[in-house]
C-alpha cells in the first residue's frame, strides 16, 4: 500500500489557524496557541509565517480565490430559486471564513493590505449581484425599472457583509456556533432575497414564500 504524503506544514498551519480564528475570534488567538494546537514549536511556525499578518493575509487570499470562483456563477441565476442557491452559497463561504467578518473593523484598522483588498471584494460582490439582477430581469423574474438595480444591489451586499454580525448581536452565546450555522445562513439568504420582493413577478414572489414556508421555523 502506498502511504499518503503528509500534508505540508504550511497548509496545516493555515487550516488550524482558520479553525481557531473562527472559533475564538482572531484577536483572541495567539501564535503560541496555534503552535500548541499543531504540536510544533513557535520557531517552526515563524519559519513558515514570520509575522502574524502573514497568516491573516494567506487565509484572506484563500477566501478571495474561492469568492472569485463563486461570483462567476452570479449571471446564471435567472429566477428566485437560482438566486436563493447563489446567495446561500455566498453565505456558506462567509461562514467558512467568518473570522474576517466577525472582526472586520478591527482587522481593517490594523492591516493595510486587507483594508485595500476588502474594498475590491465589496466591488466584486456588488458587480456580481448587479449581474444576477440583470439576468433575472432578462428572464422576467424581476422588473427593476429605472435606477432601482444599483441601490438594491448595494443594499443586498450590505446585508451579505454584516448579516453574521447581526446574528451575533441577536444571540452572542450561540449565533456563531457550528450547530446554528445553517439556520443563520438560511435566514441571511432569505432576508437578502426579500429586498427583491417588490420587483418580483407574482409567480416568483409566490415561489419565494413557498421556499420560506419550507423553513418557517428557521426564519423566526
Amino acid at each position: 500500500m502506498v502511504k499518503k504524503q503528509p500534508r505540508r506544514t504550511a497548509e496545516r498551519i493555515l487550516e488550524v489557524t482558520l479553525a481557531l480564528f473562527n472559533r475564538f475570534g482572531e484577536p483572541n488567538v495567539s501564535t503560541t496557541l496555534i503552535s500548541s494546537e499543531l504540536g510544533i514549536s513557535p520557531g517552526n511556525l515563524y519559519y513558515h509565517y514570520p509575522a502574524r499578518d502573514e497568516l491573516i493575509n494567506a487565509l484572506f487570499e484563500r477566501y478571495e480565490r474561492s469568492l472569485g470562483e463563486l461570483l462567476l456563477a452570479a449571471h446564471e441565476a435567472g429566477d428566485v430559486e437560482d438566486a436563493w442557491f447563489f446567495l446561500h452559497s455566498l453565505f456558506e463561504l462567509v461562514w467558512d471564513y467568518r473570522f474576517l467578518y466577525r472582526d472586520l473593523n478591527d482587522l481593517l484598522s490594523r492591516n493595510r493590505l486587507l483594508e485595500t483588498r476588502f474594498q475590491v471584494v465589496l466591488d466584486d460582490k456588488t458587480r456580481a449581484v448587479r449581474g444576477m439582477l440583470a439576468t433575472m430581469e432578462r428572464t422576467g423574474a424581476v422588473d427593476m425599472g429605472g435606477g432601482a438595480p444599483e441601490p438594491v444591489a448595494t443594499a443586498m451586499v450590505v446585508v451579505l457583509t454584516y448579516w453574521l454580525s447581526f446574528e451575533y448581536v441577536r444571540d452572542p452565546r450561540r449565533a456563531l456556533e457550528p450547530e446554528h450555522a445553517q439556520q443563520a445562513l438560511m435566514r441571511g439568504a432569505y432576508h437578502v432575497l426579500t429586498l427583491l420582493a417588490p420587483y418580483m413577478a407574482p409567480g416568483q414572489r409566490a415561489h419565494m414564500q413557498r421556499l420560506a414556508g419550507a423553513y418557517r421555523e428557521t426564519f423566526s
